[in-house]
């Protein structure tokens, strides 16, 4: 996700320095005309604004917080942006650390997928100072379409959080409803294009349905990511005090895709949990 991010910081006329933990995106960067670091804080060193996009609350307390991390190069007057989804609690934490430093943090986690970064149409969902936001703005024009300014620090990934929930609601839904439509014997394909256009229409419907009953699961949205992103939810819903039953139903239906060896599969893949369930599948034959 991040390699297209930075691609298009570069495309919108930004000058670009990277650092991954394998050698390939680096590369793939340089060709793009962009620089590489050899540490987090030798990029910090190099820029203004620092952007990361990881895939868990470890990989970031890791990236900023241990040895040759952003700390140890982010100074006074710099921003750091977070475009990972991690854990609203730790990011609240982040934040108040960096402010102690005269660090801006703004937490912006992202929505659509690898083609949504490749794009550059995602959907961003920050918190953090709306002023710093307002400062930063052409950079986030560069990654997204829909930049959405969500409340104070831990604000993004609490609005996250929300879309994660209501994704997985939609694909566990969709899946149970088209399983169903299969043991009734009922027309797949004109099942999904009857209730697309009424009251249950929804993203899932409009852009997965079609391929889910034809046993297309490769990936946009790896199953493992939508499993931890579910964790992150319940956890910090128990943290709140917020009642989450759809919510643990759906983290334990991607919890047996992932034992199952499906976490690399789409996370309309839940489909095939509840097909096992059922000892059937919901296909057509073309």
């Amino acid at each position: 996700m991040g390699l297209p991010m930075a691609k298009n910081l570069l495309d919108a006329g930004y000058d670009v320095v990277g650092h991954n933990r394998s050698p390939e995106p680096e590369e793939e960067l340089e060709a793009a005309g962009g620089d590489t670091a050899d540490t987090p804080a030798a990029v910090a060193e190099q820029t203004d604004i620092v952007v990361s996009c990881l895939p868990d609350t470890d990989a970031v307390e890791r990236v900023v917080r241990g040895d040759d991390g952003l700390l140890d190069g982010l100074s006074e007057g710099m921003v750091y942006v977070d475009t990972s989804t991690i854990s609203p609690l730790a990011t609240e934490a982040l934040a108040a650390d960096l402010e102690t430093l005269g660090v801006d943090m703004l937490d912006a986690p992202i929505s659509g997928g690898e083609e949504g970064a490749i794009q550059g149409s995602l959907s961003i969902m920050v918190g953090g100072d709306a002023a710093v936001l307002d400062a930063c703005r052409g950079v986030f024009d560069a990654m997204g379409d829909t930049v959405t300014h969500c409340g104070p620090s831990g604000a993004g990934q609490t609005t996250k959080a929300c879309n994660q929930i209501v994704v997985a609601a939609q694909m566990v839904g969709v899946s149970e409803a088209l399983v169903f439509a299969e043991n009734a014997g009922a027309d797949l394909q004109a099942v999904v294009d009857a209730i697309s256009g009424g009251a249950a229409g929804c993203w899932t419907l409009d852009n997965r349905a079609s391929r889910m009953i034809r046993g297309n699961f490769d990936p946009g949205f790896f199953a493992d990511y939508q499993y931890k992103d579910l964790r992150i939810a319940t956890d910090a819903g128990q943290a709140y005090d917020s009642p989450m039953p759809l919510t643990e139903l759906a983290h334990e239906l991607y919890k047996s895709m992932a034992a199952n060896d499906m976490g690399r599969d789409d996370n309309s893949g839940v489909m095939q949990v509840i097909e096992l369930l059922a000892g059937t599948e919901a296909r057509i034959d073309e």
